[in-house]
């Protein structure tokens, strides 16, 4: 393994904490980068497992509510509500996800094309969203037809369930896992930092079944110099990640969603010019 490689691996890393939290899709992000760096790894698993750096960073920050939500779960069915919010909201990519797991792998995150065209539409729909939803006082934002929280832990399982469906687009890389789930609770009335909030609870069992179940259907092909890159790529994904999660949703909260769908739409059009000259 040469030094090149080191330094790709961290470069992907780094961009795996910077963007996995926010609505731009890190997928995206990593394979476009990764094809035009020509940096390969064994059926994209790379890119998979370094999520694994992401999920840490949010048990570290949450370390405290999550730790109590534990402590109650037995004796408090407000906890035990919430648990089961997000393993509803869980299941539906975890079903779809596992059924069209070839196809995603061998089709979709083979195709460059398709990231940066979901990168660009993505986009359109979260700059219409903000517009509508953007950072303005609550008391003035318009009520959605079902119902307005502020509170990420009491979400009704009916609005974790559409999320849960919601997140599914996501199967599609550069369509963003936080993105499509943030959409979704907006338009069901949540606030925007509720919504964010959710998102991130949601990624640790979605992000963590993506990555045991990754690991399991290539663990005969990956070699000791893909552990190596995946470690590198693992602590510069938890590095940045714990940076972004401490301060993304004050971020999120006086500045909207805009800065984030311009960027995926900067991103996806110098992605489709770039295939277009380098291919």
């Amino acid at each position: 393994m040469d030094i090149a490689s080191l330094l790709e691996a961290a470069l992907l890393g780094v961009v795996e904490g910077l963007t996995e939290f926010l609505p731009v899709s890190s997928t995206g992000h990593l394979l476009l980068l990764g094809h035009f760096l020509g940096f390969e790894s064994t059926g994209k698993t790379f890119e998979v497992l370094i999520q694994l750096g992401a999920i840490l960073a949010i048990l570290v920050v949450y370390a405290g509510r999550l730790t109590s939500v534990a402590t109650r779960l037995p004796n408090d069915p407000a906890a035990r509500r919430f648990v089961l919010g997000v393993l509803v909201a869980f299941l539906p990519a975890a079903v779809i996800g596992a059924g069209l797991h070839g196809f995603i792998k061998n089709v979709l995150f083979e195709t460059p094309s398709v990231v940066c065209v979901a990168l660009i539409v993505g986009g359109v729909v979260l700059l219409l969203v903000d517009r509508r939803y953007g950072p303005q006082p609550a008391a003035a934002q318009p009520r959605p037809v079902f119902y307005w929280h502020d509170d990420a832990m009491r979400f009704p399982p009916l609005v974790c369930l559409i999320v849960g469906f919601a997140q599914c687009l996501a199967l599609i890389p550069g369509v963003s896992r936080s993105g499509s789930t943030i959409v979704a609770a907006l338009l069901l009335g949540s606030s925007k930092r509720a919504a964010a909030e959710f998102s991130f609870f949601l990624a640790i069992p979605t992000m963590s079944g993506a990555f045991a179940y990754d690991l399991y259907k290539n663990r005969s092909a990956l070699s000791f110099d893909d552990g190596a890159l995946i470690v590198v790529g693992f602590v510069c994904a938890f590095v940045t990640a714990l940076i972004v999660v401490r301060y993304v949703l004050d971020f999120i909260s006086r500045h909207g969603f805009a800065p984030f769908a311009w960027w995926r739409m900067i991103v996806g059009a110098a992605g489709l010019i770039g295939l277009l000259i380098y291919g």
